[in-house]
């Protein structure tokens, strides 16, 4: 029986892992688009490396909608990251667009506006984190 439940918790905690490096790989790869979208002003290979990092970032966005299901089902947790990745899924599919057509005036402040929410999305998991582990310290 405490075999099942160390188990169960284990499972439980590789989750949680999975859904925050989701989310930081996220951030980084939002991070990364905004340096390489300087370099398509100043050097010939900024087109290059920002359409690899659009694959890599819709990818992770991808990640974090996966790692939000499993948090959610199988993990036990809140349905609400589930809205939250689907929402960035949305966001970076429009994003894709935008920049495909070539609209800056549009794809920039949308890709600032993505950086930040996922920075506070990986802040709210890292800050619930510490004060799960503080909980369980004060017990």
């Amino acid at each position: 029986m405490a075999t099942t439940a160390q188990t169960t918790a284990a499972q439980g905690t590789g989750i949680r892992t999975f859904h925050q490096v989701s989310i930081a790989l996220q951030t980084l790869s939002l991070f990364f688009q905004a340096s390489t979208a300087g370099l398509l002003l100043s050097s010939s290979h900024g087109e290059a490396l920002h359409s690899v990092g659009a694959r890599v970032m819709y990818g992770a966005t991808m990640l974090y909608v996966l790692a939000a299901v499993l948090a959610w089902r199988p993990g036990g947790g809140s349905p609400r990251p589930i809205l939250y990745s689907t929402g960035f899924l949305v966001l970076a599919s429009v994003q894709v667009v935008l920049g495909i057509a070539h609209e800056p005036s549009l794809h920039v402040p949308l890709g600032v506006l993505m950086f930040g929410l996922s920075v506070l999305a990986l802040g709210q998991i890292l800050t619930a984190q510490r004060q799960e582990r503080a909980g369980m310290h004060q017990r």
